[in-house]
């Protein structure tokens, strides 16, 4: 009570002063919670609306592991996609339909670990968002709370999945939209094949990306449509689009991880390598070219040599370990350390040394 009285004497410059010192919450924020400590703050949705509005080209990359996910943060990219595409660069299905929603959580988490600054968007897997609008609510608010993710993705443009896109928006979630060729759809597409080749499939693109708009979805992905179509619709649209073999008239571009790096090498990844996709390298030429080496220098006993063999024993403990060995009756296996640490100390002096030997 004391301590009231006095508190209520002082001047109200000391009054905020004190109150500042005594609380636990930084001053800065609301709701509480510690400011981040990086120069390179999270991508959020206001920052991608000043690129958008400035003109400037937003870059997006798909990530299915802590990895690539870092490498995707070290370059400075907008917006990471954990997609649904991993069901075939990384678990080798032919198409997106087979990967789960447990499948996908446990890539969400990896990225979420490794990526610090690009906005993450996670892709609702197929048949966790088409049943019902709950269900679709349920699945996004899964993806960001077990996730981490930032937003979520959906694909396609019937009026059910426009009312789910609506109905996760009015949750409180992120959606970015997805029309064209959709993966998830290729039962009634007939297979991956570009869309809007024609008249009235190029204004359904247009049309259903603009009911995304609607709907509040804060972009949306142009995948194999023809360059018309994609400037078209960013023309139409007051939201960015991303393209994915849409040509160059898109808000931003997106590409998969594997894809671009050229990592995947196999016959049976060569047939789904997108005839749209630019590689900038050729990564799996210098993996498959590693561990063609790594396997012959095992083989040959050049690896491990003495610098990749560091962990040693002083002589004395040598000694010690053979002798121990010998009165428990391993001989040869006393041999064996023998043999080995003379092998090793010849290989580790100095080639005028062993020369002179």
């Amino acid at each position: 009570m004391a301590f009231l009285t006095k508190l209520s004497k002082i001047s109200p410059l000391a009054r905020v002063c004190l109150s500042r010192c005594m609380s636990h919450v930084p001053e800065n924020t609301v709701y509480g919670g510690p400011t981040p400590q990086t120069a390179d703050r999270r991508v959020t949705l206001n920052q991608l609306k000043q690129k958008y509005k400035k003109g400037e080209p937003i870059t997006v990359v798909t990530a299915y592991d802590y990895p690539s996910a870092v490498h995707l943060d070290i370059a400075g990219i907008d917006i990471c996609l954990v997609g649904d595409s991993a069901s075939m660069v990384v678990h080798g299905h032919d198409t997106t339909l087979p990967i789960s929603l447990e499948e996908m959580l446990v890539h969400c988490r990896a990225v979420a670990r490794g990526a610090k600054r690009p906005l993450l968007v996670g892709d609702l897997p197929f048949g966790t968002y088409e049943t019902s609008t709950s269900q679709a609510v349920d699945t996004a608010v899964k993806v960001l709370r077990e996730g981490g993710m930032d937003a979520i993705k959906l694909e396609g443009g019937s009026p059910s999945r426009i009312t789910a896109a609506k109905a996760i928006v009015e949750a409180g979630i992120a959606v970015i939209g997805h029309v064209g060729l959709t993966p998830q759809a290729i039962s009634v597409l007939g297979g991956f094949r570009p869309q809007g080749k024609n008249v009235s499939s190029a204004i359904k693109v247009v049309e259903t990306a603009m009911a995304l708009q609607e709907a509040g979805c804060f972009s949306v992905v142009l995948e194999c449509v023809p360059a018309p179509v994609a400037a078209a619709a960013t023309s139409a649209l007051r939201i960015p689009t991303i393209g994915i073999g849409a040509g160059p008239f898109c808000s931003g571009q997106v590409l998969v991880y594997h894809d671009l790096l050229g990592m995947l090498q196999h016959p049976h990844h060569a047939k789904v390598t997108p005839k749209f996709c630019k590689q900038y390298a050729c990564v799996g030429d210098v993996i498959k070219k590693a561990l063609s080496e790594y396997k012959e220098e095992v083989n040959n006993g050049s690896f491990p040599g003495p610098s990749h063999t560091p962990y040693k024993m002083n002589p004395d403990d040598v000694n010690g370990f053979l002798k121990e060995l010998e009165k428990l009756g391993l001989n040869k296996a006393a041999s064996a350390a023998t043999a080995a640490a003379e092998k090793m100390n010849i290989a580790q002096q100095p080639d005028t040394e062993k020369s002179q030997k």
